[in-house]
């Protein structure tokens, strides 16, 4: 029997979304293969949480727990932390240099695409289209005018770095833009500005699965709310349509360049990346490389649609971990 430290929580505000999805994790292990461990990982306390919820705190040394004088050491880590410092690859970089399998990306593909601008900046060479967008950092003088005549109006005003549409406005006359930039910092120093882009929005999954690389059945996105923001994904706000109602044409174009977005950047893991169909054409606006893994979540939804089982879903992860 392995052991898998199932490590959740995390840094930012979508530490709760994370706890979620590590109980889905949990939850759904294969009991005969593995034994599963919660690793609770928050700025105060990095600790062993048993099935009575007793605390037993992580060795950092070699990222192990002592429980009754025993010492427990993990085979293998399941990422299941959304944000800082689980999606950002600051543990992906800590688990290679203590020589730990972890399930996620690699610690610069973390890096790269937990940052909005610098992933759409990388693959737009290779013909991947993303909005028009305008940068900004905190401190940075805020020209208004030269911003709309950049993006227009409305645009979305988002953090660079954050997840679960936290710290998102849609700003729809000039004088609101102030306004969102002062939301969008709460979350980040840094903030990307970007052109409305109207049209079908779809959620694509990769997954290497047995192998593979693999692209999952797609999910459109019908947002009841202005946009696909925290209410919508969360609270039930929206309608998550799997498979996508597209072409057969559009589906194949979006595949792949989920796909090819995949390959490009040497992923491992999962990833779920978000595009915008205008006249036909897929417009990504980000990456995600820990996505939500509750039952409600996009990835489970489309494992299901490809036929594949939670269970099956985390082994895979695990198993290529291991290899």
């Amino acid at each position: 029997m392995k052991n898998i430290a199932i490590v959740m929580g995390g840094y930012s505000s979508e530490f709760e979304i994370s706890l979620k999805s590590g109980n889905v994790v949990y939850q759904f292990l294969d009991k005969t293969k593995y034994n599963g461990f919660r690793i609770h990982i928050f700025k105060e306390k990095w600790v062993y949480v048993d099935a009575d919820n007793n605390e037993f705190p992580i060795d950092k040394n070699d990222f192990s727990a002592f429980v009754d004088g025993k010492k427990i050491s993990f085979d293998v880590v399941f990422n299941a932390i959304h944000g800082t410092p689980g999606e950002d690859g600051l543990l992906q970089a800590y688990f290679e240099l203590i020589g730990m399998p972890q399930s996620s990306c690699d610690y610069y593909q973390a890096a790269l695409t937990f940052n909005k601008r610098d992933l759409l900046s990388v693959l737009k060479p290779y013909g991947i289209k993303s909005a028009t967008s305008y940068y900004l950092n905190k401190g940075e003088k805020i020209n208004a005018e030269e911003i709309i005549s950049k993006v227009g109006l409305p645009c979305f005003v988002k953090p660079n770095k954050s997840g679960s549409s936290f710290g998102i406005s849609k700003v729809k006359s000039a004088a609101e833009l102030p306004i969102g930039i002062e939301v969008a910092y709460k979350e980040d120093n840094e903030i990307i500005i970007e052109s409305f882009l109207d049209g079908i929005e779809v959620s694509v999954g990769v997954i290497n699965y047995k192998g593979e690389i693999k692209v999952l059945p797609i999910t459109e996105i019908v947002s009841e709310n202005d946009f696909f923001d925290y209410e919508a994904k969360y609270l039930g706000k929206s309608q998550e349509i799997t498979p996508a109602r597209i072409s057969d044409e559009m589906t194949k174009k979006v595949s792949d360049i989920a796909k090819r977005a995949y390959e490009i950047l040497k992923m491992s893991g999962f990833s779920r990346s978000e595009f915008i169909f205008v006249g036909g054409e897929p417009y990504m606006l980000e990456m995600n490389t820990i996505p939500g893994l509750t039952t409600e979540s996009l990835i489970p939804q489309q494992a299901k649609a490809a036929g594949i089982s939670l269970e099956d879903l985390f082994t895979n992860a695990i198993e290529l971990a291991l290899a």
